[in-house]
């Protein structure tokens, strides 16, 4: 297995983020993220201020924008998200905070939508 791509603590991105590999985050980064087919990861302590599009992504610091993930989005214990998320599967672990819109898509919002 491949080792990730890592924004270390001491690091600040101001810009456009696109990878073609999972990408971890323990910096701050402000901008868009778009890592097609692979996951993102914002570790405990990190900062992101920006849209973020992924094949997964799971938040253990601070967010705020748009979260897009193609399969699951999952805020750990430590998460602040603040804005909109979306994904097909979503998880919000005990003691996270969010706040804003949460919607799910693709086959899991037909289940919802049939259950009703």
């Amino acid at each position: 297995m491949e080792r990730p791509a890592e924004i270390g603590t001491t690091i600040v991105i101001k810009g456009e983020i696109t990878a073609q590999e999972d990408l971890v985050i323990s910096g701050r980064v402000e901008g868009s993220i778009s890592v097609d087919g692979h996951a993102v990861t914002v570790n405990d302590g990190a900062q992101v201020v920006a849209q973020v599009q992924a094949r997964a992504i799971m938040v253990s610091g601070q967010v705020m924008g748009h979260l897009n993930a193609a399969e699951r989005l999952e805020l750990r214990a430590t998460a602040d998200v603040e804005g909109e998320m979306s994904a097909p599967v979503l998880k919000v672990a005990d003691g996270a905070i969010f706040q804003g819109k949460a919607k799910t898509t693709g086959e899991a919002k037909a289940r919802f939508q049939l259950a009703s």
